[in-house]
């Protein structure tokens, strides 16, 4: 498999998908234009801030399967496009978070003591050290929009430095403020008028484009000072040009700007304009947030893992599914596997349409997020039936199209085991369900199949047989098979009552033909024969 990064991570991110068999691409510098050309030809693609993977980048990735962002944030991806296509959108929040709230700190450093233009004025002959006179950020007010990550960071280092701390954040809870130290502003323009200082962490949407602008920076404090190392356009440019320009703002440091230039052109080759890069008392660097030797790395190679992983078809944390800590994706993934069991069985047994899927949930699982296994579910139910891949991604949407109502519920009743899962596949004829648990951590069991009772443990093939109770019939079958040379690994069975209908699970250890199932089938009291896939 073929994988694109069109900008710069670790070395050893480019070496370990080498090494683990992906070819890997690194190419700077693309053209939108030129990136339509070619990404027909990969399964992934690699970005960091710059490069655009819009709808017309994701329908032209015809092979395309991932699409990783290498840092925090995916405002440069069309996720809805993504999830549409099921292409799985990876990104890593935790990597370079240090290094984005070092560099707002350090900007506002910069911006009270003035220190890059101090630094060119010496280097130019001109030490005349009363023409940059500074402030203190000791006793200053400090205004952060957006407490996530980054900015509970800046918080706590510039609580540090004596300032105090103001915050306006809708979707972060009062304990939250709490535990960071800062005073939480009931409305953005409350923060405005209060700050000495406004720093800015809040990802780029249709409602933070442009946030700050030309009425908000009125309201602010004459002298004010702005950060933005978030996302470019957060604070209006035209508007913070004027306001800097009539002095209302004393300064600003931006490390993002909008739009952005070409990182690798030489100055030579570049024709990037800006009127914020005229302004003396607005400091410029471009998009340093995170490019620290240690971000560089982290981000590199945890972007590398997650696409290798994703690409050879395992669960990672992805933006465009529900939301998962590691730590829960590692211990739900045996009920991960065993949700895509159960959703399996039904297409490969039963033809009547599925209408409704309800999935209940008992005893140990009443707690947990269980959307990422109800979604399991769904892939193991659509995968035979659906020519597209089906993936976490994509399966609800999928699932909708085909006119499937997808629900969830929990239970915490529970008589013999300590979890349970259940699924029902409803159609017009009525309703059909199978459930499963697992045992000690990660054995996974089938406990009941269409109203039969069994405890048996699934194999890539089996051969599930529906059969009157009736003696023999297991003989038979044990002995056709044996006379193709078709070896059983296992075998379950289960019935309610005597004498009534059973069913048979049997686990071999290679493919089985047609002609073997159906000399199965026309075997005395066998009603059903069908192959499982799991």
């Amino acid at each position: 498999m073929k994988i694109l990064v069109t900008e710069r991570i670790a070395d050893e991110g480019i070496q370990f998908l080498r090494e683990k068999g992906f070819e890997t691409d690194f190419k700077l510098g693309l053209s939108h234009e030129e990136i339509l050309k070619i990404i027909p030809d990969y399964e992934a693609i690699i970005v960091r801030s710059v490069t655009q993977v819009n709808k017309e980048v994701v329908n032209a990735g015809v092979r395309l399967k991932v699409a990783g962002r290498a840092g925090n944030g995916i405002d440069n991806i069309d996720v809805p496009a993504c999830t549409q296509r099921g292409i799985i959108v990876v990104n890593t929040p935790e990597s370079n978070i240090m290094a984005a709230a070092e560099i707002s700190i350090a900007m506002a450093y910069c911006l009270f003591r003035n220190i890059p233009q101090v630094n060119y004025a010496c280097k130019s002959g001109d030490f005349r050290r009363n023409k940059y006179l500074g402030r203190e950020l000791d006793g200053k007010t400090l205004g952060i929009i957006g407490l996530g990550r980054i900015g509970s960071i800046v918080a706590r280092k510039l609580l540090g430095a004596n300032m105090k701390v103001i915050a306006y954040d809708p979707y972060i809870t009062d304990e939250k403020f709490t535990r960071v130290g800062a005073e939480k502003c009931a409305t953005l323009d409350e923060l405005l008028r209060r700050s000495d200082l406004i720093s800015i962490h809040t990802p780029k949407t249709k409602e933070t484009y442009g946030m700050v602008g030309e009425e908000q920076l009125k309201l602010c404090k004459k002298g004010v000072r702005l950060v933005n190392a978030a996302r470019g356009g957060l604070f209006n440019e035209k508007a913070l040009y004027d306001a800097v320009k009539s002095g209302h703002v004393a300064g600003a440091a931006i490390d993002v700007l909008d739009p952005e230039p070409s990182y690798d052109k030489p100055p030579e080759q570049q024709t990037y304009q800006n009127p914020l890069l005229e302004l003396e008392n607005v400091i410029v660097t471009p998009h340093l947030g995170a490019s620290t030797e240690e971000a560089n790395y982290n981000v590199g190679t945890a972007i590398t893992k997650l696409v290798a992983e994703a690409l050879n078809g395992e669960m990672v944390a992805a933006v465009n599914m529900p939301p998962l800590q590691a730590s829960d994706l590692t211990r739900l993934k045996p009920y991960i596997a065993l949700a895509e069991m159960l959703g399996k069985i039904y297409y490969q047994i039963e033809k009547e349409t599925v209408k409704k899927v309800e999935i209940v949930y008992s005893g140990d699982l009443v707690d947990q997020e269980t959307k990422v296994i109800s979604l399991s579910a769904l892939k193991g139910l659509l995968d035979p039936v659906v020519k597209e891949t089906v993936n976490y991604v994509n399966a609800e949407v999928i699932a909708e199209s085909m006119g499937i109502e997808l629900v969830e519920s929990k239970s915490s009743h529970l008589d013999k085991y300590t979890n349970l899962i259940t699924v029902k596949f409803v159609t017009g004829q009525g309703e059909r369900s199978v459930s499963g648990t697992i045992f000690a951590k990660e054995e996974i069991r089938i406990v009941d199949f269409f109203g039969y009772k069994l405890d048996f443990e699934p194999a890539p093939q089996v051969i599930v047989l529906r059969n009157t109770d009736t003696p023999g019939i297991i003989g038979r079958v044990g002995t056709l098979l044996g006379q193709h040379g078709i070896n059983i690994a296992a075998m379950q069975w289960g019935r309610n009552r005597k004498g009534e209908g059973a069913v048979s699970f049997v686990s071999v250890d290679g493919e089985v033909s047609q002609e073997v199932l159906t000399q199965l089938q026309a075997i005395e009291g066998v009603l059903q024969t069908s192959m499982l896939k799991l």
